[in-house]
């Protein structure tokens, strides 16, 4: 009874075993069939190394490109045809013959041989007689091209301005009671207006100054013509002005310096060509205000004695003075007399020995710069 009852469980057992998929796929591999196949597996690698090459090397080939539905061929779409009086035109213009021609460059100008290719370029236009301008030497009824000269460049011409009549504070520029009229190529003062107080035409064409340019001009100040081309001043051209204290009339061409009211602070009258008649006698005595003396450049050969004591700073360098007197800044007669406002006099670049007169300058508080020796 034992026996048969461990013989059903062991028949029990083995169906359970049978049935799992363990036992399954180790029945299918065992059950391989290796005949079916071309490939060696024992020697897979020795024989084609190839087949499984999953080095860094691997390529893929092109994928192949899906053939589709062709693109139609290309559809030629009837052109209009052009009308028939365009197609006139067109013919007229082949047939139409260019003959070279002869253009005109004025009055004895060498004419330019324009051949086709250049009367398609340029178009040949109906020239006109030119209107002769003053000063030009332009004969009547000769003609131009427009075209420049051979040999000449083509630069622009510089407008020209009639600044004859113009407004001065439309032609310079007026801030206040002050004119500024720098750089504007002005060859004579403009008319101020009468309230002006500060002028400045510094770097113009201004070669002269007449009497009435500053007429009725009371309440002016200052006047700045630096950097012209002035030669002479009319020696009463500033005595009508009351109220006149800065001149700076540096860098131009006076021999002469004019007569200046006693209202004076500044003079500036550097890099001119005054010489030793270009000052009056005595001409800064009565200026008791005058501060600033500057006549560098020059060819004055003194010094301009008597000096107000007002005067602070006396500029002569590169001048030709060669001597001095005693007397010349101090007063030999008092020995306290004193001047402490002058503190700067430049008399260096002139031929003369600043050693030899030391008593000239036993009252001012320094010694003038100059040659020593």
């Amino acid at each position: 009874m034992r026996m048969l009852v461990r013989l059903v469980l062991g028949l029990f057992v083995l169906k359970a075993v049978v049935a799992s998929p363990r036992f399954s796929r180790q029945a299918d591999l065992d059950s391989y069939d290796g005949a079916n196949y071309d490939v060696d597996l024992d020697n897979l690698n020795l024989e084609n190394p190839d087949i499984y090459d999953y080095e860094d090397g691997l390529t893929i080939d092109d994928p192949l490109i899906e053939i589709g539905t062709l693109a139609p061929p290309d559809y030629n779409y009837p052109v209009p045809e052009a009308s028939l009086e365009e197609q006139t035109e067109e013919e007229e213009e082949e047939e139409l013959p260019l003959t070279p021609q002869l253009i005109p460059q004025g009055s004895g100008g060498s004419g330019v041989l324009m051949g086709p290719d250049t009367q398609k370029e340029e178009g040949l236009l109906p020239t006109t007689p030119e209107t002769p301008q003053e000063g030009t030497g332009g004969v009547e009824g000769s003609v131009s091209s427009g075209l420049p000269e051979s040999g000449e460049p083509d630069e622009p011409d510089e407008p020209v301005v009639d600044r004859r009549g113009m407004p001065t504070c439309l032609l310079c520029t007026c801030l206040g009671g002050s004119v500024y009229c720098d750089d504007l190529k002005l060859d004579s003062v403009p008319p101020l207006p009468k309230d002006t107080t500060h002028f400045y035409a510094r770097y113009n064409r201004i070669t002269k100054i007449n009497k009435s340019d500053f007429a009725s001009m009371n309440k002016l100040k200052k006047i700045d013509l630096t950097s012209n081309e002035i030669t002479s001043i009319d020696d009463t051209a500033f005595m009508g002005l009351p109220n006149l204290e800065e001149l700076v009339i540096r860098e131009n061409h006076i021999s002469q310096l004019p007569a200046l009211p006693e209202t004076m602070t500044l003079i500036d009258a550097s890099h001119n060509d005054i010489g030793t008649k270009g000052l009056h006698r005595e001409a800064f005595k009565d200026m008791t205000g005058l501060l600033y003396l500057y006549i560098t450049d020059n060819h004055i050969d003194y010094v301009p004695v008597p000096l107000p004591d007002s005067l602070r700073s006396l500029h002569l360098q590169r001048n030709n003075i060669q001597m001095m007197h005693g007397d010349t800044f101090c007063n030999l007669k008092d020995f306290n007399y004193i001047r402490n406002a002058l503190e700067d006099i430049r008399l260096d670049g002139n031929p003369i020995n600043l050693s030899r007169t030391p008593q000239a300058y036993v009252c001012l508080p320094r010694i003038p710069i100059g040659d020593l020796i």
